[in-house]
């Protein structure tokens, strides 16, 4: 993992405040209910500052992702016994066309853009979460099931709804958080009602420089980080 190109301009916890365009940074979730991280995602940075981090996800690039115990793929399991059934975590690789992820900071939510192949755009998708927290190898969530799906034309539609209302049920989120992200989601719809940053801000005709290298999964990519401020 290449930290050599960050840019410190001020510290907090030991975590540098902003990155240079191509440092290579993990973007990881803990696990729900817990505080072992269980995602974990390589990736390339585009841009950082006050206003966004942007940071690109190479095709091939290998990850970390929960399964269950027995290694099944948690998609596959029915939804009554997704959330409570024992898990663990397994390397793999991210197959497909990459993503670009955006993120405001302090915004409970971030912006994904997703390709087919030849760079023909597909769609946005909005995912409610923490606000991202800095660390110096990277940034920290958690993920709050519930997300929207954007599409080219600026149509909109709720995902997921399944799982968010499951998660309440089995007791991985309280009803005030749930309340709370149910209202972050509002807030991102009226965002995209009115089009605003960063669906207005053209960056589906971005593209990764060619020269940016598929980042490597570190061994110690669950490492316990000293946190900055989001």
């Amino acid at each position: 993992m290449t930290e050599g190109g960050t840019t410190r301009r001020g510290h907090a916890g030991g975590a540098a405040r902003h990155w240079e365009p191509g440092t290579q940074i993990l973007w990881r979730y803990r696990e729900n209910g817990g505080a072992r991280i269980h995602i974990a995602r390589p990736v390339t940075v585009v841009r950082d500052d006050s206003e966004l981090l942007a940071v690109w996800m190479a095709p091939g690039t290998e990850c970390v992702k929960p399964v269950l115990a027995d290694g099944t793929p948690v998609h596959r399991e029915p939804l009554a016994t997704r959330y409570t059934k024992p898990r663990t975590v397994q390397r793999d690789r991210w197959f497909g066309t990459g993503v670009l992820k955006l993120a405001r900071p302090g915004e409970p939510w971030s912006v994904w853009l997703f390709w087919e192949p030849g760079w023909r755009f597909k769609n946005w998708y909005v995912n409610l979460e923490e606000p991202l927290v800095r660390w110096a190898g990277g940034v920290d969530s958690e993920d709050h099931f519930l997300d929207i799906s954007v599409q080219p034309d600026g149509g909109w539609h709720w995902r997921d709804e399944d799982e968010f209302a499951q998660a309440q049920r089995d007791g991985l989120m309280d009803v005030a958080l749930a309340r709370k992200v149910r209202a972050a989601g509002r807030a991102a719809v009226a965002v995209i009602d009115a089009w605003g940053p960063p669906f207005s801000d053209g960056w589906e005709n971005w593209r990764p420089d060619p020269s940016w290298a598929v980042p490597s999964l570190p061994q110690d990519w669950d490492r316990t980080a000293a946190h900055a401020s989001p």
